[in-house]
């Protein structure tokens, strides 16, 4: 018992034990994660995500479940039945529809005004003959149409009674009509036809009744071996004959009959072609049909075969039966990891993005752009070689490529080709693609990022089509000779595939002209094409800051002169930096003469005012300046330059003069300090924001030392420099450097290459000595003193 309690004391301690450090975890996963889920950014940034997820793996799921595959192409590999299946045979169930359709009876409709006028003038031939004494006295016509002969025209007078035909006369015309309904008689190409096409052995005549209170339909059906054949005169006199023999007619009497029929002959019937027709398809809709059975393992198509519809026939319903018929277990299994691959690519993406986008991590609108981009991309891609398989050499690559080309212009190139190329493996996942369509991919990639350095202007994009074009055609028809099977076919296919996916790209490239200002507002970005047109001196703006304030306007020249040398000096982007130097004193236009660069040696307007006034409208030229670039649709990033090229420093001297004479008053008056308003530094700041880029940073650099540079009396080398390290330093020192990504190295650089400017525009001069006037010679008549 004491060891049993022992034992139970120690199982209690480990749980114990356990339990606090499952606490002790959850703690530190709680104050890890806790600042994270508490930022509104950082959340939004993990739904995006996750609706991205979920996006990226239905498409991926639903296109694996595609076919994938185009008739007529040549196939790269072999598929097999995985689950046994019941299949409609399509080509037996369609080879006993056609035998259905062939053995369907084919339609012929009686002619009833022809079999109508025959029996009225059969039946009218006693009346018309009943007082005639000799063929003399008949009409030659009535006697050529019936080939009446003496013994005939006795015949028919007997089949009279007081003038009129004898039922027994009547009844013998109907016998022979009833037989002639029965016996068609054709044209001869109706003739023809009807006794070669089919594998049927009787035929369908419909009769309408004429009766306007019935309107009805009778159909009979009779040996195909009946029809006649007009243009064979003794087969249908011999069949007429029959008939009136059968019918009762004398033996004189039915000559008059056969006479009468073939002058002149008529068809009786003609062929139905419409209600053949719905006989034939309701007798091949009445066919059930043909189920085959496929076992496990049979062969869909090989490898080098030319897919027909029957194999892609075969191939949907083996998809289809596999996603509904396989073990749960099997699919669950497979869609779990695709799922699990696009989570993983995705997280790829935000730690890329997190590490060194910082552009893009800082807003959630660009997270939500980028993540629209790459799915609606991805989807363009699915959905297209789902509808067009035979593109798939097109609709694989155009999609990544299309990221790509956006994200450089919105970006950089490293974003681009790190997402481009992480977007190129969902590609290849959702199209089962192999490794050769995601070298074309990457090379695609590789060649945009590459001619995509700097879009400044049209030529640019045309290079960078053209060279991204041959380089997509060029690894298409490398990477199609060794993974496809080299056959005639496959030859031309992939010539085909080559040029086509060359030439989309191209296509694709040249489109960028046209969708470059939607990308710039959609991103927020400016392009150095908006770029080279916003630096033009033909501007509405800086033809205006050069009417009203030129010498604002010689000043933003030389500090945009200054700016742009630095920022070459350390890699940031030289044109951007040069324009935002043009525009950041716009504000200045509202009251140049406020500001001592357009004076021009005058009054100071200043003098009149107290600091806290100067300082409104000094500080006021930010606001003026934001203002008036909101008015002319300036880019954010230009309008970035107005706001934060003074960021929060302080305007020193209305700071100090209105410090002065606030203790000047309270020196005069005897009062204590405590009585008069000595100003903070917190009211003469400028209200910011700091510069958020490298490009912002130096031009705050250079607009103080361009200023300050011209109050030196003697500006030496060594004065200039020392001007620009002072300025650096003290900038560094209140702190407006601390919300862009400078470092001390790129403050150096920038340093000395401001030095090196300012030097270049202060250089020296030499005074040249003022040439001697040469002596007057007096005039004539002259006094020379």
């Amino acid at each position: 018992m004491p060891g049993e309690n022992g034992k139970t004391q120690s199982r209690a301690e480990l749980i114990r034990q356990r339990h606090r450090a499952g606490s002790k975890l959850a703690e530190a996963l709680s104050r890890i994660f806790a600042p994270l889920l508490a930022t509104p950014r950082i959340v939004n940034a993990i739904l995006v995500a996750l609706c991205f997820v979920l996006v990226a793996t239905a498409l991926a799921v639903w296109a694996r479940r595609q076919p994938m595959v185009a008739v007529g192409r040549v196939m790269t590999d072999t598929r097999l039945v995985r689950v046994k299946l019941s299949l409609q045979d399509l080509d037996a169930t369609k080879n006993a529809q056609e035998s259905a359709r062939q053995r369907t009876a084919r339609v012929f409709a009686a002619d009833v005004s022809v079999l109508q006028e025959l029996r009225a003038s059969l039946e009218s031939l006693p009346r018309t003959l009943a007082k005639v004494e000799s063929l003399d006295q008949v009409d030659p016509k009535i006697r050529e149409q019936f080939g009446l002969t003496p013994d005939a025209l006795k015949a028919i007078k007997a089949e009279t009674a007081n003038g009129e035909p004898t039922a027994q006369w009547l009844s013998m015309v109907g016998e022979f009509m009833s037989g002639l309904r029965t016996t068609p008689l054709l044209d001869t190409a109706t003739w023809q036809r009807a006794s070669q096409e089919g594998l049927h052995s009787q035929i369908r005549l419909t009769f309408d009744d004429p009766s306007p209170e019935k309107q009805t339909t009778v159909t009979e059906l009779v040996a195909r071996s009946e029809i006649r054949d007009i243009g064979d005169e003794a087969k249908v006199r011999q069949t007429v004959n029959m008939l009136a023999r059968e019918a009762g007619f004398p033996v004189a009497v039915r000559p008059i009959i056969s006479e009468r029929l073939l002058h002149p002959i008529k068809p009786t019937f003609r062929a139905d072609q419409a209600a053949t027709a719905l006989a034939q398809e309701a007798a091949a809709s009445a066919v059930k049909p043909v189920i085959a059975e496929i076992p496990v393992g049979q062969v869909i198509f090989r490898r080098e075969d030319i897919l027909t519809d029957a194999q892609l026939s075969l191939y949907k319903a083996e998809m289809a039966a596999f996603a509904r018929d396989a073990d749960k277990w099997r699919v669950w299994l497979r869609d779990g990891a695709i799922a699990t691959v696009v989570a993983g690519v995705t997280l790829a993406m935000i730690a890329y993005a997190a590490l060194f986008a910082k552009q893009m991590r800082r807003s959630s609108g660009r997270i939500i752009g980028v993540c629209a981009l790459l799915a609606s991309s991805l989807a363009v891609g699915v959905i297209g070689t789902a509808l067009k398989p035979e593109l798939i050499a097109v609709t694989s690559v155009l999609p990544t490529l299309l990221v790509v080309i956006v994200l450089c212009v919105a970006y950089d190139q490293r974003v681009a080709l790190a997402f481009a190329v992480l977007h190129g493996l969902l590609v290849c996942l959702a199209l089962s693609a192999d490794i050769g369509s995601y070298v074309v991919i990457f090379l695609a990639v590789c060649a945009a990022v590459f001619m995509l350095r700097d879009v400044r202007d049209r030529s640019a994009v045309i290079r960078m089509s053209v060279v991204t074009g041959v380089a997509v055609m060029l690894a298409t028809a490398f990477v199609g000779a060794i993974e496809r099977p080299l056959i005639p076919q496959a030859l031309w296919e992939i010539v085909s595939d080559s040029l086509i996916a060359g030439g989309a790209t191209v296509a694709l490239g040249g489109s960028l002209l046209f969708f470059l200002p939607t990308i710039e507002r959609a991103f927020d970005i400016t392009t150095g094409m908006t770029l080279i047109e916003l630096r033009d001196p033909k501007h509405p703006l800086l033809r205006d800051m050069q009417m009203r304030a030129p010498g604002t306007y010689n000043h933003s020249l030389s500090v945009a002169n200054i700016t742009e040398a630095a920022a070459d000096a350390i890699g940031a982007n030289s044109l951007l930096a040069y324009v935002g130097a043009l525009y950041h004193d716009i504000g200045k236009m509202n009251k140049p003469e406020y500001f001592v660069e357009n004076q021009g040696g005058g009054p100071n307007r200043h003098d009149k005012l107290t600091p806290a006034m100067s300082l409104l409208v000094v500080v006021g030229h930010v606001k003026d300046g934001m203002e008036m670039a909101r008015a002319f649709g300036l880019p954010r990033t230009i309008q970035h330059f107005i706001e934060s090229h003074h960021g929060t420093t302080l305007v020193e001297f209305f700071y100090h003069r209105a410090r002065k004479r606030a203790l000047d008053q309270a020196g005069r008056e005897g009062n204590d300090l405590q009585d008069v308003h000595v100003p903070d530094e917190i009211e003469y700041r400028y209200p910011g924001p700091r510069p958020q880029t490298r490009e912002a940073a130096i031009l705050m650099v250079a607009d103080a030392v361009e200023s300050a540079a011209r109050a030196l009396s003697d500006p030496t080398p060594a004065r200039l420099e020392a001007l620009v390290q002072a300025i650096a330093n003290k900038r560094l020192m209140d702190g407006q450097f601390e919300d862009c990504e400078i470092t001390m190295r790129d403050l150096s650089r920038i340093c000395e290459s401001i030095s090196r400017t300012l030097v270049g525009m202060h250089h020296s001069r030499i005074d040249y000595p003022e040439p001697e006037s040469p002596p007057v010679e007096p005039k004539t008549g002259s006094i020379r003193v």
